[in-house]
């Protein structure tokens, strides 16, 4: 799994998994571009037109080159001069604004309409009666400066003044600028995801599952999630599987060889399984006692066993539950071991015992025997060693043998098998010959 190719079918799988915190980074993006856009709202602009009147002399002198529009040299001093800092402080007072300089000169911008004598002067505001009364302003400050001028006279009118502004909305920048930031946020969770899972090493399909240790899975079940020791007993009272669930449970018992346990049978006692979980995989702990209650509901006189521990913690509650005494119409047994050893009540022909290791160091006890042991596990919850940890626990404590695997919560948009050997077929069953031809004999 570490450093696995991904291709486009497993990435979109690893998206809609993650679909949750795809939905979070795009919130956080939208959330981040909306607030930058208000705080720094869309500029609105407004435009005064001055017609710069130029003398005789000037007139007739003015360079012109075919195909390229000049600049007459008067008219390039006349548009420094509207751009100056006397200008722009003048214009200041005028409006009564307290705002800085600096920002009156980043909003302000004086061009040459081309082909003509004709400055454009340019102001930004917040509202449109910043831009305007801005623009307007600038512009009387500077046709003040041309009349005070004591060189040549330059004559200067005003063709247009700033009477309207122009820019988008605040809202539809918003909007624009909100549905850009989800997009954007929404890829950086893309990525965010793609590459957590490329360096994400727990198991999440059957096949990588069975896999790890060459073991079949058995059987891939919706679990309960309970939160208590009251959830417990209620599992362990009224716990009924689905269509799907309760075939695959019948599967697995038939596949452990324990469908043949049944009332007839006068073995008691002889049949057990134990199903190994870790603690720190909650989801994988129901397991057991699902299959356990799911074997009594079936007519099979059936014990569940919760024994001492590894991982305390994590079997805590259920060991509750099973402590508390069981109602009279329950079908199954419970017993809580707080010793190693020992079988299961005396009158159950098949006992399950449930079994909880550490993760990191697991320890499977060697006074437990069964006739079969299989792995409880989530998908999405353990990785590969850990699983080859426990198996090899197991066998140190003699069981030589892992019977199977058990997932729990399978995932959605996992379409393998667990490599589930298929059914041999019946050595006594031939199929059809095709026949070529046939001789009839006669008799007379």
């Amino acid at each position: 799994m570490s450093e696995q190719a991904l291709d486009l079918r497993r990435s979109a799988q690893i998206v809609w998994r993650h679909k949750t915190v795809m939905c979070i980074f795009a919130a956080l993006g939208l959330l981040v571009c909306v607030g930058w856009t208000l705080y720094r709202p869309p500029m609105l602009s407004s435009v005064v037109l001055i017609d710069v009147v130029l003398p005789p002399s000037e007139q007739a002198t003015a360079p012109a080159h075919a195909g390229v529009a000049s600049i007459s040299p008067i008219v390039a001093t006349q548009m420094v001069i509207a751009d100056s800092t006397p200008v722009l402080r003048s214009a200041l007072r005028t409006i009564g604004s307290s705002m800085p300089l600096e920002t009156l000169q980043s909003r302000i911008q004086v061009t040459n309409m081309a082909g003509t004598d004709i400055i454009t002067i340019r102001a930004e505001g917040k509202t449109a009666i910043q831009a305007e009364e801005t623009a307007n302003a600038v512009a009387s400050s500077y046709l003040a400066s041309t009349r005070n001028d004591t060189g040549e006279q330059v004559q200067t009118r005003v063709l247009e003044s700033a009477n309207y502004a122009s820019g988008r909305s605040l809202f539809s920048r918003l909007l624009m600028v909100g549905v850009a930031g989800g997009l954007l946020g929404a890829l950086v969770g893309v990525i965010a995801v793609l590459a957590f899972s490329r360096r994400d090493r727990r198991l999440r399909t059957r096949d990588e599952i069975a896999d790890s240790i060459g073991v079949p899975v058995l059987a891939s079940i919706r679990v309960a999630h309970p939160t208590g020791a009251a959830g417990w007993a209620k599992l362990l009272a009224d716990y009924q599987p689905g269509a799907v669930d309760e075939w695959r449970l019948r599967k697995a018992l038939r596949l452990l060889d324990l469908a043949k346990v049944n009332l007839s049978s006068t073995e008691i006692g002889a049949w057990s399984l134990e199903v190994i979980s870790f603690g720190f995989d909650s989801r994988a702990l129901p397991l057991g006692p699902q299959l356990a209650v799911y074997a009594a509901s079936q007519g099979i006189p059936t014990a569940l066993v919760v024994g001492p521990q590894q991982d305390v913690k994590a079997a805590a509650t259920l060991r509750t539950a099973c402590a508390a005494p069981a109602s009279p119409s329950s079908r199954l047994q419970v017993m809580v071991r707080d010793h190693d050893g020992g079988t299961g009540p005396q009158d159950a022909m098949l006992t399950v015992h449930v079994t909880v290791i550490d993760g990191q160091n697991p320890q499977v006890s060697h006074t437990t025997r069964t006739t079969a042991t299989v792995l409880g596990v989530s998908a999405g919850a353990v990785t590969a060693e850990q699983i080859a940890r426990a198996a090899a626990s197991a066998a140190a404590a003699g069981r030589d043998v892992i019977s199977g695997i058990l997932v729990a919560d399978p995932d959605p948009n996992d379409h393998t098998t667990g490599r589930l050997p298929q059914l041999s077929r019946s050595a006594h069953w031939r199929g059809p010959t095709r026949l070529t031809g046939v001789t009839v004999e006669t008799t007379r």
